[in-house]
Order: C-alpha cells, then structure tokens, then sequence
C-alpha cells in the first residue's frame, strides 16, 4: 500500500517539498528549490544524512517540478507516492478545511488571489504543474486561512460599511491556521486533555508573525486581518500602524498606494526599525554589541507581541497554556523572555534556565513554578498538510 505524500509549498520565486510517510509521520525526503525564474536557480535537498545542492537547468516552477520528480525516482520514492498536498495561503470564506483539487476549487482559488496576490498565484503555478506532471495523483488543498474561520462574527468584522463585506468579502480572515492546528493539538497532547477540551494563546513568531486564541480547540480570534500585515511586528512588515497613515504619506509624500504597501510590507518592521537587519538573530547579537536600531526594534517586538498576547487572552478565556512556535518562537529565549517579563501582573513568568535549553529544535515547559504553563513547540505544516491530503486520498 502506498503511505508517502508528497507536500508542496510554492512561492513566487521557490518551491519548498517534502515527502512525508503518512503512516510512520516521518520525512524521507525534504528540500527547497529557490531563486526560480532567475540564472542562479537551485535546488537543495536532504534525505536522511545527505544533503546536496544542485544548479537547476529549467529554472521556471515546471522545471523544479520536473527535477523533484528526478529525485524522487532516483531515491526510489516516486511509486510510494500516493497523493500530493499543497499549501494555499488563502481560502477566503469557502474553504473550512481542505479539500480535493478539482477546476471548481482552482477556481475559487483564483478568485481568493486578490486576497493573497503575492502568495495564490504562486500556489496556482504549484498546483498547475502539478497536475500535469503527476496525472491520476489525488491532489488536496489546504488552506492557511480554514483554522480560523470558526472565529464569531465580533471577531472577525472590520468596523467599515457592511457593503465592503458583502460586495468585496472585507473582514479579518487570519493566517498561520495550519500550524496553529498543529500545534494546539500537540499541546494538548502534551497537557494529556482532549483538543476540543484546551484553550491556549499561541504566538507564531517568524518573518511573519502573529497571535491566535483558541479556545476549546478552535479559534475565536487571531491578529492577522484580510492580509497578512495586520497585528505584530515582523521581519519587513510594519504590522498595526494608524489607518490616517495612508492618507498622511500619500499628501505629505506624494506616494501612491502600491508605494505605501510595498513600503509597509517589505521596508517596515524589524528592518525599518532597526535600518540594519530583518533577521532576529542578527538583530540580537548587533543589540548585544550596542546597536541601537537593533535595540529598538527587538524591544518594539516584544512589547507588541506582549499587548497582542494580553489581547488574545480576552478572546481565549482561561488557558491551559501560553504556547510560542514558529523560527524565532522556537529558537529565541530572548524574545520570549522578554515578551513574557511584561506579562508577570497576568501570571506568567519565564524559568531562565528552561528557557535558555529550547533552542534548535528542543522543546518543552519554559515556565517558572507557579506561573500559568508557558510551551515552546516545533511547529510541523507539513505533516498536518500531509495527514489532510492522505485522509482525503483515502490512505488514512
């Protein structure tokens, strides 16, 4: 019988893969194809304790489909291939979970991209090739965005004239939903309760990051809006600023719209602030050595993800635990402690020497005693997009 799913993640210029063992839950091969559309074109994988990296003739998305498929034969993976599961950024309101590809569901994927133009086109590209190199494959869908439309009608409404929402689908949609399932359900594995029993605030801190409350398993609230830069501050993106800003540069600036999205979403955040870097590792270390940028925009981080975990409680309730994961939740105690230290009055307080330990893949309790559980956990998309597509498949 055929276990193996193999996940795809393609973004405008990459295509991220894995294959994943739906039985056993282990990755047999993993690996990114990057700068695609340019000279430079490569692809990288590892399988078990290899690890190679290869220029890429065709350097289109097709072309890296066509060498993953070559790897694939060459490790003997591509007859255990049952199903392919793809990564989609957006599902507006019509996706709550995934789904088999079919042109009914390409189509709504389409009509979602103006939600995510940076993100489903690139997902399309995957999806397309896809279905052509791989025909009679069950292919699935999930949806960044499906985890969080169980968030009520108070939580998810922008304060705007209604029209927007029903004419133009205007409301806080919420991302990250695939590895806040994950990891809810991790732990509360964990915490030995059932998932629709635990409540937790988690913050999923990387290039991107956000906050999400859920609560019994569900999520009633997160802070990522109708795009992704809604809420924290994060690598390049400015995360909440004052809606008048818009109106303020577009005058006092003379820039036009797309200028003032680009410049919220890729020249703001972390590199904004600092003027240095959008790299937390970087910024850690130049703060050590007095890099006063770098110190300024660590501790705007930190303060903003502590006001957005506050928030978040409101929507949760009680917690079984606060959780962090994500690139920097997982690997930097100095964000968490920090962020942690402005929500001792809420309960929360961070064991220095737990903490320190949790980095590069370690996991677990961080919390001193006394304090509300506090988990850092390695979140895993992949194998919840693997689980989906080989239940949809019928594998599972």
């Amino acid at each position: 019988m055929k276990t193996c799913i193999l996940v795809i993640n393609c973004g405008s210029s990459s295509l991220k893969f894995a294959v994943i063992d739906a039985l056993t839950r282990q990755a047999h091969l993993t690996g990114l194809a990057e700068r695609l559309n340019d000279a430079s074109a490569s692809l990288t994988f590892r399988q078990g304790e290899t690890r190679d990296t290869r220029p890429l003739e065709d350097g289109t998305h097709a072309g890296a489909l066509h060498a993953l498929i070559g790897l694939l034969e060459q490790a003997g993976l591509l007859p255990q291939i049952a199903a392919i599961g793809h990564r989609v950024v957006h599902g507006g309101e019509h996706f709550q979970a995934s789904v088999l590809i079919d042109e009914a569901v390409i189509a709504q994927i389409e009509k979602c991209a103006k939600l995510a133009p940076l993100h489903n086109p690139a997902h399309l590209i995957g999806i397309r090739t896809a279905l052509e190199c791989f025909p009679g494959l069950p292919q699935a869908a999930t949806f960044d965005t499906a985890f969080h439309q169980t968030m009520p009608e108070h939580a998810y409404y922008y304060a705007v004239p209604m029209a927007l929402y029903r004419e133009h689908g205007v409301r806080r949609y919420g991302f990250h939903g695939t590895s806040y399932r994950y990891v809810s359900q991790e732990a509360a594995r964990i915490l030995d309760k059932p998932p629709q029993e635990a409540s937790f605030v988690c913050a999923h801190l990387g290039n991107g990051a956000s906050v999400a409350a859920i609560r019994q398993g569900k999520s009633v609230d997160t802070t990522m809006g109708l795009t992704p830069l809604e809420g924290l501050v994060m690598g390049t993106r400015s995360g909440d600023v004052d809606p008048g800003l818009f109106g303020h540069l577009a005058n006092e600036c003379g820039m036009t719209a797309q200028e003032i999205n680009d410049l919220l979403n890729k020249r703001s955040g972390l590199l904004g602030l600092s003027g240095l870097s959008s790299d937390c590792r970087e910024l850690e270390q130049a703060a050590a050595e007095g890099h006063e940028g770098a110190r300024i925009a660590l501790e705007k981080f930190c303060y903003r993800l502590a006001k957005h975990l506050a928030g978040q409680l409101v929507a949760a309730g009680p917690i079984d635990a606060l959780l962090f994961t994500g690139g920097i939740g997982e690997n930097s105690a100095w964000v968490r402690a920090r962020a942690v230290a402005w929500l001792e009055h809420f309960g929360f307080r961070v064991d220095a020497s737990a903490n320190a330990v949790c980095v590069r893949g370690q996991g677990g309790f961080i919390h001193a005693e006394g304090s509300t559980p506090i988990l850092v956990i390695n979140t895993n998309e992949e194998l919840m997009i693997a689980l989906d597509a080989a239940a949809l498949a019928g594998v599972l």
